[in-house]
């Protein structure tokens, strides 16, 4: 990869985070100024960057574009999009779709609960694998030869008391999701959020995206939010039957 290409990626993904200034950009490329201005002068003629009357760069409208393109061409996505919007409408709560990309699972849609309550997550974030559901389902339907190298390659960051934290636990954990069908995330990623998650397959029976629903506890506790699977699961089957897949075969 050459060298501008790389530092525009850079630049993209710092931006990705937060607005920046022109010499928060060079610090943290530790390159001259004036390197990093050609980079944003180009980047900004093809509208990928943007500039405000302060100086500080942020995205531009032609990434959104792409991403959004992007996320349409998702089949997963256009045909899961109905069934999200009905089950967010009967629970009123948070529904992420999520796949595997280059070891990640990375949230490709989201329906926001119709209370106050939002949840951290965006869509194209990728999700931690240890402590979500979308994350532990999307790794236990890989084959279990794969599960020991996944397990020990994760940065076992602990985001509540209940985040786990090895991989031995881990690998126990994914022994469970495979025999049970559903995965939980009981408050690991965040204080006081229940999520369950569940596997969606395509026309040969291969799981390609999971779908998950998030509620904090302070509306629905962990048994409410179990008692709920069962609706989850069978919007999961109805967005498989559409991908192709007939469980009786």
């Amino acid at each position: 990869m050459s060298q501008s290409l790389q530092r525009a990626l850079t630049i993209l993904t710092e931006l990705g985070e937060d607005s920046k200034s022109l010499d928060e950009l060079a610090t943290h490329l530790s390159v001259h100024k004036s390197t990093v201005l050609r980079l944003l002068q180009t980047m900004e003629a093809q509208r990928f960057v943007t500039h405000d009357a302060e100086h500080r760069y942020r995205l531009g409208s032609r990434l959104f574009e792409l991403a959004n393109r992007s996320l349409e061409r998702r089949d997963v996505r256009t045909l899961a999009r109905p069934h999200l919007v009905e089950l967010n409408a009967f629970t009123g709560q948070t529904i992420h779709l999520a796949v595997l990309e280059s070891g990640e699972a990375i949230y490709i849609d989201k329906l926001d609960a119709t209370q106050s309550v939002r949840m951290y997550s965006r869509v194209g974030r990728p999700a931690p694998l240890h402590c979500t559901a979308v994350g532990k389902v999307l790794v236990s339907a890989l084959p279990r030869g794969q599960w020991r190298a996944i397990a020990e390659g994760i940065e076992y960051k602990r985001f509540t008391e209940r985040t786990i934290a090895s991989p031995d636990a881990y690998l126990a954990e994914l022994e469970l999701v495979a025999a049970q069908g559903y995965a939980e995330d009981h408050e690991e990623h965040e204080t006081f959020v229940n999520c369950v998650g569940v596997p969606i397959r395509d026309g040969t029976g291969a799981v390609v995206a999971a779908l998950s629903m998030s509620v904090p506890d302070m509306l629905l506790d962990h048994d409410q939010v179990l008692a709920l699977l069962p609706r989850v699961r069978t919007t999961a089957e109805a967005i498989s039957t559409e991908l192709g897949w007939n469980p009786k075969h």
